[in-house]
């Protein structure tokens, strides 16, 4: 284990695919020909019923023992039969369960009846939501826990009705809330909520973990996400499209350095930006390049630049038309913060382009791409020259993708992938589960950094941590996946040591990343 702050982390996770729903459905008609009728159902009610029990005992590991009251949201699918069993399965532990049936529109299925049938068999208390008393005891009693089994992945429409309104007092209980493979409302290929959404504390998810638990709103509905497999055999889980981020992907770039090393050794950086009144951007950036491993670092001003910089004097200040971008003298290039849009910016960039070192566009880069076909076509014809690796935000994205915000929230791996595939780059999409996309589609989700990182110039200090890892010889992959993990670990341990999250500033990550590179590199 690596201490980090007052923060423990494994030093080699495990991968973790992540899967659509679509995969699902083949997964689960795969399993289900070959299982008798309504076992996968029973295995996730039980499985349900064990995470109920563990999150029970944990309460009363903390001085809350006694009698147990749980309430069961149960709905008219498949996701509502799992609920059904578990209901029994705690009821036949002792523990009193009240079931809160939602309204069926259609005849529900075999296995949910046969659920339903077990649920009203047992000790269990089941409630009709019809009943005029049912949304008034959801929200009166005093329960330990809510089990949310009212729609799960197949769910296709905003919720309404009774079951919005008792997902909104559910929303308002003060006690942990154990969401079954996603949280209600919650889609789950895409972290998008129509409306309203369970905020679950945990999150028991069935066969695979889905990417819309990690991104967009998914992290702030879905707590901890905890994976129950019901026994899939492993031969019908296909190799998945996308994955959790983690250290595992990575790892091998983090090693003890050399003695015979100088600063050669570990390349050169250029920070291309700081217009008039933004230089304060590229500093953030260059700094962290500096501080995360880089051998040299220079700022390329398309003003006049500072003589130096007085917090870091070994950070080399020059007008950009004085700079040569080739590989020849720069093992990467960081171009766009506080680059602004003055007349000669894009011949700027143009000489970036033309460059063959590992080029990464942040912030006015990106802008300037969307409004200027040249710097598009530019971009293409880097095409097996050096790696390129976008960042933008969502308005930047949408910018380039000629669409709304909206749309790209509402399907952030869907965006990336269409970004990174059509001008054959990587993309960083930052947000709420950062999304890393490849031209071949191979989509990552980052799991680590959360509401700290919300300040202005986080962005700065990522592009130079970026910029950093590839002119140190990261692949552009592996840095796109480091950097933006090793940039959210960061800001974790700053929280975690009480520095966070309101009032984290951009500047104390850079520290914090170089004592995180240092740890990990040990």
């Amino acid at each position: 284990m690596l201490t980090n702050g007052t923060r423990a982390m494994p030093l080699i996770d495990s991968a973790t695919p992540l899967y659509s729903i679509a995969e699902l459905r083949a997964i689960e008609q795969a399993a289900m020909r070959d299982l008798p009728q309504g076992l996968l159902m029973q295995r996730a009610g039980q499985a349900a019923a064990s995470a109920a029990l563990k999150l029970l005992h944990a309460q009363e590991d903390g001085g809350d023992a006694g009698h147990r009251r749980v309430l069961v949201l149960a709905g008219p699918g498949d996701n509502g039969g799992d609920a059904l069993e578990a209901a029994a399965h705690l009821a036949g532990s002792g523990t009193e369960v009240l079931v809160w049936l939602a309204p069926a529109a259609q005849a529900t299925s075999p296995e949910r009846e046969q659920a339903l049938s077990r649920a009203r068999n047992s000790a269990a208390r089941c409630m009709d939501a019809a009943t005029s008393t049912a949304s008034a005891a959801v929200g009166a009693a005093p329960w330990h826990l809510v089990i949310d089994g009212l729609f799960g992945i197949g769910a296709s429409r905003p919720l309404d009705g009774e079951c919005r309104d008792v997902v909104q007092l559910v929303n308002q209980l003060d006690c942990p809330v154990l969401a079954l493979d996603v949280p209600s409302g919650l889609h789950a290929d895409t972290g998008a909520i129509d409306g309203v959404a369970i905020r679950a504390t945990h999150t028991l998810t069935f066969i695979g973990d889905k990417p819309g638990l990690h991104t967009a709103n998914g992290r702030d509905h879905a707590g901890e996400v905890e994976v129950a497999a019901l026994a899939i055999a492993p031969a019908l889980l296909p190799a998945a499209k996308a994955q959790l981020g983690g250290l595992h992907l990575f790892a091998r770039q983090l090693q003890p350095r050399r003695q015979n090393t100088h600063k050669g050794s570990y390349g050169s950086v250029a920070i291309i930006g700081g217009a008039q009144g933004m230089a304060g951007a590229p500093i953030l950036a260059a700094r962290t390049a500096l501080h995360a491993g880089a051998g040299r670092v220079y700022l390329a001003f398309p003003d006049a630049p500072p003589a130096f910089d007085s917090g870091q004097p070994e950070l080399m200040c020059r007008h950009a038309r004085d700079v040569d971008f080739s590989g020849l003298h720069f093992a990467a290039l960081v171009a766009g913060p506080g680059l602004g849009d003055k007349a000669g910016t894009v011949e700027l960039l143009l000489r970036a382009f033309d460059s063959d070192s590992p080029l990464l566009l942040d912030a006015d880069a990106l802008n300037l791409m969307a409004a200027e076909p040249e710097l598009q076509s530019a971009l293409a014809m880097r095409t097996g020259a050096g790696a390129t690796i976008l960042t933008p935000h969502p308005l930047e994205a949408a910018r380039l993708l000629d669409m709304t915000v909206a749309e790209v929230q509402a399907d952030r791996l869907g965006a990336a992938r269409q970004l990174a595939t059509q001008l054959g780059v990587i993309v960083v999409l930052k947000g709420s589960g950062t999304v890393i996309a490849a031209p071949d589609g191979q989509v990552v989700v980052n799991n680590t950094g959360g509401p700290a990182l919300a300040t202005a110039g986080t962005g700065d200090v990522l592009a130079g941590l970026c910029g950093s890892l590839l002119a140190q010889g990261w692949s552009e992959w592996e840095a796109a996946l480091g950097a933006v993990w090793l940039h959210g670990a960061a800001a974790d341990a700053l929280v975690a040591a009480g520095s966070g999250p309101i009032g984290l500033t951009a500047g104390e990550l850079i520290p914090a990343i170089r004592r995180l590179i240092n740890a990990l590199s040990a």
